[in-house]
């Protein structure tokens, strides 16, 4: 009996550059909109639930990116810690966190951080906290089309050695670990569960694998973090983010990861 075909696995050709690119998008978008060809903020943070967003925009801090020219999104900009950041929120999962991020730098982009939501795997987590995450299991499809089939995406070396300088800051609630990223939310079984587990994954989440896959085969600096809010809804009362849903300790760990990154690589 012959094998089943894989098709997420065939003719990707990591190595072949893309025939669709994102500056041609971002050229049309800007003419069709009249949008200025300028550079973004330097530092760009992408903020899948939109907490962060949604807290800058109630208490009246921050404004639109003016030369953001995704069709899909809005990059909100705002200064913080001293940093400025543009905050792209809502972009859920591998393949929308990917299309911003090829985005991103082809607008100007010199960093991108990532702060998910994620939720708990590991036993003994102190929620919420934040995981850096140094490994991320590829049960996803995006990243395939950046990187041949291996278990796990990874961060740049310098990435990775910037970013440790967070781990046990006073403040930040950073530990290290590794994570499940999934394109199926609703189909974490319990046995899938118990496999992560076994492997000592710590949380699981939907974006992280493919934007270190982006992050390898474009070698671009991408820094993914998992806000731990959440035991998967299996007890009332999960979902606690902290104060303003979370938005004061992301943008905090933001401004931080973008000040060790910087301080390593001026």
């Amino acid at each position: 009996m012959a094998s089943p075909r894989l098709p997420i696995l065939e003719d990707k050709h990591p190595q072949q550059p893309s025939l669709f690119q994102p500056a041609n998008l971002l050229r049309e978008a800007r003419r069709q909109r009249g949008l200025p060809d300028a550079a973004i903020p330097a530092v760009c943070l992408l903020d899948p639930d939109g907490d962060i967003v949604r807290y800058l925009r109630r208490v009246g801090l921050g404004q639109p990116a003016t030369a953001w020219a995704c069709y899909h999104t809005q990059m909100w900009k705002v200064a913080w810690r001293g940093r400025e950041l543009g905050i792209v929120a809502c972009a859920v999962g591998a393949p929308f966190a990917v299309l911003v991020a090829e985005q991103v730098f082809a607008s100007g982009g010199q960093l991108l951080l990532s702060i998910t939501s994620a939720g708990q795997l590991a036993p003994g987590l102190e929620l919420p906290c934040f995981v850096r995450i140094e490994r991320a299991l590829r049960d996803e499809g995006t990243s395939y089309h950046y990187l041949p089939p291996e278990p796990f995406a990874g961060p740049l070396p310098a990435v990775a050695a910037a970013m440790a300088t967070l781990d046990g800051r006073e403040g930040l609630q950073v530990r290290a670990g590794a994570v499940w990223t999934t394109d199926a939310p609703y189909r974490e079984t319990e046995a899938a569960v118990a496999a992560r587990r076994a492997e000592g994954l710590v949380a699981v989440e939907m974006e992280a694998a493919a934007l270190y896959a982006f992050s390898q085969a474009r070698q671009y600096p991408v820094a993914c973090f998992a806000h731990v809010t959440n035991a998967m809804a299996q007890t009332a009362g999960d979902f606690e983010k902290g104060e303003a849903d979370g938005a004061l300790a992301a943008l905090d760990l933001a401004a931080a990861a973008a000040a060790a990154w910087y301080s390593q690589n001026p």
